[in-house]
């Protein structure tokens, strides 16, 4: 992940666990995503232009939504990731246990987030209906609102992650 998203950001078995699982966690993303449009939007899946060209779609480039994913990964850091080893009664790696714990994590917090439609659409926008000449800023902010909003953090580009004061 190259970027540090606060001070402490030093579990590096975390942060290497959680770039192993980039390409496929964002493919399951991009087939949810899919699953919760013709849920919410053609449940009969009726054939149209739109609907077609989602069923078609074969996630191949997955750079649009690294940002997302780099946000995301930052904030499971912050908030749940501890710098210090803990004793693991099974023998089971540690290396494991942090893909098990990332995976789970990613997965409940982008289902829950696919319950939103703006969510939906950002994601078709930045997947889909990207073409070659747009620039895909407008839909990657409006993912990290989502993270803002979710987890109450905001996500500065020079000064990472910073938790928000309730006045």
């Amino acid at each position: 992940m190259v970027r540090k998203f606060f001070p402490l950001d030093k579990n590096y078995l975390l942060e290497a666990a959680q770039l192993q699982m980039k390409d496929a966690l964002l493919v399951a993303l991009v087939e949810k995503i899919k699953d919760h449009y013709f849920i919410r939007y053609n449940s009969l899946r009726l054939p149209d232009p739109v609907s077609q060209s989602i069923e078609a779609y074969k996630p191949d480039n997955l750079k649009p939504l690294k940002t997302f994913y780099q946000n995301l990964a930052g904030v499971y850091r912050y908030k749940f990731g501890d710098n210090q080893l803990e004793f693991l009664w099974d023998g089971t790696d540690h290396l494991k246990k942090y893909e098990a714990d990332w995976a789970t994590f990613f997965h409940q917090h982008t289902s829950r987030f696919c319950q939103q439609d703006l969510f939906i659409r950002a994601v078709l926008d930045l997947t889909v209906f990207l073409p070659k000449t747009r620039d895909a800023r407008l839909s990657e902010n409006r993912m990290t609102n989502f993270i803002h909003q979710q987890f109450g953090v905001k996500i500065h580009r020079q000064r990472g992650i910073v938790a928000m004061k309730v006045a």
